[in-house]
């Protein structure tokens, strides 16, 4: 028997199911939905297309990582949508996520032949989803899938591993309850998921944290020029083995992983599991505020919210952004620019007190990251600390 061509069969199943709802479409007025999201503005970069809401994060799965959906049936007819600036969009979405795990959910009810990608498109799309977008994906959940969804899988082969052990568990039975122990308190010489002021108090009042001032002096050494600085992820083990020797006070050389990498992860699962960020929950709203401000006023604002910040913090964030002005001085090399880098930390540096960060937020967030690396020298040159130091 021949192989079969499933390409050809995707054609034909493209245009089987356009024949078939040509009559009702033509019907049919497609109407934009209404903005759901208050925090969502003009000055969002992706707003043309974010406005219909196709792209959303839904929140965190029970493994507690983070769910996007794609609903088609938010999606306008293909002359009111630009299809290349929708994948730019997703790409710019899951960029805030793809260093953890992180679930899709696809619902393709609603997509129609006015509204339908080009097979071409399709390809595309595959083809930019690199092994940066597919490492972490845990779980691709495709709802209502038709015919043509259904070969385009045989085309594309399954992008997703899918946790057979998790589902497995969740079917079976409930696990007997278990009595769990208090948590023990942190170690003396903890430096993972504690406060800056416990570290401090256990490291003679030293200001910045070892493992920050550790990870940064050998980023500047030696990772300055590496292309896709931040950008990339390491083995999920390295880094809970690498957490484990600092919090056990422990001497790391990051000579022995033989990736630059490492001490780049690293840093930013410090800054994201303080039990409150950086830029303190106070500031959140603060930080949300500056789109709404008038772009000749921004830096000036951001100063004014920086300079609000407890001593310690300020150190603390000084200290990083220095750091990351100098990696975006090289971006001739690493292609790190400040745009990329406030990607990249903007929720490692503030999140609200309760909840997550909507998509709408990231882009505000975003920003001030952004401005904060730009404009360093004049956003920071106006407080210093006794026993401040920089990188």
């Amino acid at each position: 028997m021949s192989e079969i061509d499933y390409e050809k069969l995707a054609e034909i199943e493209l245009q089987k199911d356009e024949a078939e709802d040509t009559q009702s479409e033509l019907e049919e007025t497609y109407v934009s939905p209404p903005l759901e999201d208050p925090e969502l503005n003009i000055n969002h970069p992706y707003y043309d297309v974010a406005r219909h809401g196709i792209i959303q994060l839904a929140g965190d799965d029970n493994s507690g990582r983070k769910v996007i959906t794609f609903s088609c049936c938010r999606m306008p007819p293909s002359h009111q949508l630009n299809h290349t600036r929708l994948l730019e969009y997703l790409k710019y979405t899951l960029d805030q996520y793809v260093e953890n795990d992180y679930t899709v959910v696809y619902f393709h009810y609603g997509l129609k032949s006015l509204n339908k990608p080009s097979l071409k498109w399709l390809q595309t799309a595959y083809k930019e989803f690199d092994r940066k977008y597919k490492k972490n994906l845990k779980a691709l959940y495709v709802v209502h899938p038709t015919n043509f969804i259904k070969i385009l899988w045989n085309i594309f082969k399954p992008l997703i591993r899918h946790d057979e052990n998790l589902r497995r568990k969740q079917k079976g039975k409930l696990p007997p309850v278990v009595k769990v122990p208090p948590p023990r308190p942190p170690l003396p010489t903890q430096q993972f998921g504690v406060s800056l002021q416990y570290i401090k108090d256990k490291n003679k009042g030293e200001l910045i944290p070892p493992v920050m001032k550790e990870t940064v002096s050998y980023l500047k050494s030696k990772g300055l020029q590496v292309e896709g600085l931040f950008r990339r992820s390491a083995s999920i083990q390295t880094i809970k083995d690498v957490q484990k020797l600092y919090n056990q006070g422990k001497s790391v050389n990051f000579d022995d992983y033989h990736d630059i990498h490492i001490p780049a992860v690293i840093l930013k699962t410090f800054l994201r599991e303080l039990p409150q960020p950086l830029l303190t929950f106070e500031c959140y709203d603060h930080v949300i505020g500056i789109t709404s401000v008038e772009s000749s006023l921004r830096v000036t604002r951001c100063k004014q919210i920086v300079q609000e910040l407890p001593e310690h913090n300020y150190v603390v964030l000084k200290y990083l952004i220095c750091f990351l002005h100098m990696v975006s001085q090289e971006s001739l090399y690493n292609r790190m620019t400040a745009s990329s880098l406030a990607c990249v930390f903007g929720l490692n540096l503030i999140w609200p007190s309760k909840g997550t960060a909507s998509l709408s937020a990231l882009v505000p967030l975003n920003l001030f990251t952004e401005l904060l690396i730009d404009f360093y020298a004049n956003i920071f040159n106006s407080r210093t600390v006794p026993g401040e130091i920089l990188p």
